[in-house]
Parts: C-alpha cells; sequence; structure tokens
C-alpha cells in the first residue's frame, strides 16, 4: 500500500461480522513465534498509513463470525493450531467474540498491532506490538496496552532516520522482548543495509533479530 490507503477509524460493533481481506495457512514468518504452522486471518482497514507499509488490505468482504470461523476451522488442523489475527490493524474493529470463541476452541491466538487501539481480549491472546513513526516520531503505545503486550517488533531502516533505532514506547517498565526487523523496501541494496543495520543492533544492544521468512521461502 506504501501510505496510499485511506486511514480508517476503529469500527464499535457487536463484533459479530468482520471486514476480512484473507484468511491462509503458512508458517508465521517473523517475530516470537517464526517457524510455527499458522492460519492467518487478514482484516482490512489501517488507522495509520505507513508510507512503507507493504500488504494489502483494502480489498476486504464482511463475513459473518460464524462464516470467519467456519474458514479458519477449515485452514487450520492439529498442527496450525496458532492463529495469527493481524492487518491492516486488527484492533480496529471488535475482534473481542472472535478471539473469545478462538481460545475457548483451543487455538493459541496472537495479534499483531500498531498499539494505538486498545480492547479488552481474552486472557490466552498473545499481543505483538509494533511501533510506528507518525510526523517524524513514534506514535505512542497506549498506557492500558502496555501490560498485556508479550512482544515489541521495531521495524528499522538505515537510511530513513526515523526508523534507525529502537525508541522507548514503555517496553522498559515492563521488560517486554523487543524484536528488530529490517524494513522491507523493495530494493536489494537497500534491504541489505537495513538488514545489517537490525543485526547490529540485535548484537549491541540484546535484541532479538527477526527476518520475514515467509518472503525468503516464497511463501503467503
Amino acid at each position: 500500500m506504501h501510505g496510499m490507503n485511506p486511514k480508517r477509524p476503529p469500527v464499535q460493533s457487536d463484533g459479530l461480522t468482520l471486514d476480512v481481506q484473507e484468511i491462509f495457512p503458512t508458517l508465521q514468518g517473523e517475530g516470537p513465534y517464526v517457524g510455527w504452522p499458522a492460519v492467518f486471518l487478514r482484516l482490512g482497514g489501517c488507522n495509520l498509513a505507513c508510507e512503507f507499509c507493504d500488504t494489502e488490505f483494502e480489498n476486504f468482504k464482511e463475513m459473518s463470525l460464524e462464516d470467519v470461523i467456519s474458514e479458519i476451522e477449515q485452514k487450520s488442523n492439529e498442527q496450525q493450531k496458532l492463529i495469527v489475527i493481524t492487518g491492516g490493524e486488527p484492533l480496529r474493529q471488535n475482534i473481542v467474540p472472535l478471539c473469545t470463541m478462538l481460545v475457548a476452541m483451543g487455538h493459541h491466538v496472537q495479534i499483531e498491532t500498531n498499539g494505538t487501539i486498545y480492547r479488552e481480549l481474552p486472557e490466552g491472546v498473545d499481543i505483538i506490538c509494533s511501533p510506528k513513526v507518525t510526523n517524524g516520531k513514534y506514535h505512542p503505545v497506549r498506557e492500558d496496552l502496555l501490560a498485556r503486550i508479550d512482544a515489541f517488533k521495531f521495524i528499522i531502516s538505515e537510511d530513513d532516520s526515523a526508523y534507525r533505532d529502537v525508541a522507548e514506547v514503555g517496553q522498559s517498565v515492563h521488560g517486554t522482548p523487543v524484536y528488530v526487523q529490517p524494513m522491507d523496501m523493495h530494493d536489494k541494496e537497500q534491504n541489505a543495509r537495513n538488514t545489517a543495520r537490525a543485526a547490529e543492533l540485535a548484537q549491541s544492544q540484546g535484541y532479538r533479530l527477526s527476518l520475514q521468512i515467509h518472503k525468503i521461502l516464497g511463501i503467503p
């Protein structure tokens, strides 16, 4: 999308319908569960418009919660009990009923969020926060969300000063693990510089390096 997507505000609803971009089985390619077989649920719309965003999430359709659950079940198995809910920004929509049902069904649920929206998610849901920069500085992570975050994932760029280092957004207060991930600029030389910078930060600061292995493998 490269910052061209419209900014969509949070949706107030009962969560019985969701705007869904796609549902697909794959391997989790980044962060704490890298390499795990998973089913991804990509929801439509985001409240930010990051210029480096490389994900399509505006070609969504409305689906009933029942149909979402049914499709997840069809595409999961005993080896794919990890359900990753991403976007866009998944917390823009009311995913509380969905998460509650998935946890009750025995799934391990992971949310990937930018940290600007809070919803009271059930226990058993892991929250991975990837903070974003707007107007030259990191968007603040909501105080009510900080205590629930299981890991932070910072996007790293050698050439973009706003993303060259890891900012303090509250991770130190709770001792939350930090992952650093090279920004994908769809340019071999730029990506090599970004990867080198992320690796340098991991070694010097004790962060964990996250590479997007799904792109390396050529899978969704």
